[in-house]
């Protein structure tokens, strides 16, 4: 017969269980810093040794990492997505930022689909309050910071799509992103008509979520992520034209 004994489990395996899920489900992120070990174990509910030996084997397995005098964070299992000649050949030519932003679109808008369908009220409640810090800082004119919640934004609709291979995969993206490989989002919030275009797409894309509609949180995704690369390329080319300018103006000013 098929069968064999149940053994108990031990506590460090099911600890590791559950902070490889955290990781796995992209609640414990990159770089993230765990509580102190006494103020996990005592949120877990086991003994101090049991916890190390988890967080030991966590560590062989590459996915969390000690900084002396720092603590235990969640290993940037990230880093080997993309190598870094590759992140440099990708940020040297200008095609890259028109495919990355393509790639972006076709696999956000899916997301967003997915999250309209699949997420629950709690996910929606995250992006409505992203959203809701946003238009604050749009107020207090940060665009660091509005910059910043942009991101966020993008990644709580992966997140709120639930599904794990596309969460990582786009938060690999969003690292090159953050890094300014493809552009710097800072420039684009730097511009104020631009900035009021940007927070009403968002607005546009958490409205159809809220609303559950998949099919206008796509087209409200394609739109904001069509205006970007648009502001961008123009960008682009008054940088160029402005070098253009500055060449003859140097050449007028030095003639005889």
């Amino acid at each position: 017969m098929p069968f064999q004994k149940v053994l108990p489990e031990k506590i460090s395996t099911a600890i590791v269980r559950q902070i490889e899920l955290l990781i796995l489900r992209g609640i414990l992120r990159p770089g993230e810093r765990l509580p102190s070990e006494r103020d996990l174990a005592e949120r877990l509910g086991v003994s101090r040794p049991s916890l190390r030996d988890a967080v030991a084997e966590l560590q062989e397995q590459g996915l969390l990492t000690a900084r002396p005098g720092s603590g235990i964070f969640v290993a940037d299992v990230l880093g080997s997505a993309f190598s870094p000649a590759l992140v440099r050949l990708m940020g040297s030519h200008d095609a890259a930022m028109s495919d990355y932003l393509s790639f972006r679109r076709d696999m956000e808008g899916l997301a967003a689909e997915r999250a309209a369908r699949l997420g629950s009220d709690s996910d929606l409640k995250v992006i409505e309050t992203i959203l809701s810090k946003m238009e604050q800082a749009h107020k207090t004119g940060s665009a660091r910071e509005e910059s910043g919640l942009d991101a966020q934004f993008h990644m709580s609709i992966i997140e709120a799509g639930h599904n794990v291979v596309m969460l990582h995969m786009m938060r690999s993206m969003y690292d090159l992103l953050q890094q300014g490989v493809f552009y710097n989002r800072q420039a684009v919030f730097a511009q104020a008509e631009a900035r009021e275009a940007l927070l009403d797409q968002h607005r546009a894309i958490a409205r159809a979520l809220i609303a559950r509609d998949g099919a206008a949180a796509r087209r409200a995704v394609e739109t904001h992520l069509d205006y970007v690369e648009a502001a961008l390329t123009d960008r682009r080319r008054a940088e160029a034209n402005e070098e253009i300018a500055r060449q003859r103006l140097d050449h007028e000013t030095k003639s005889p």
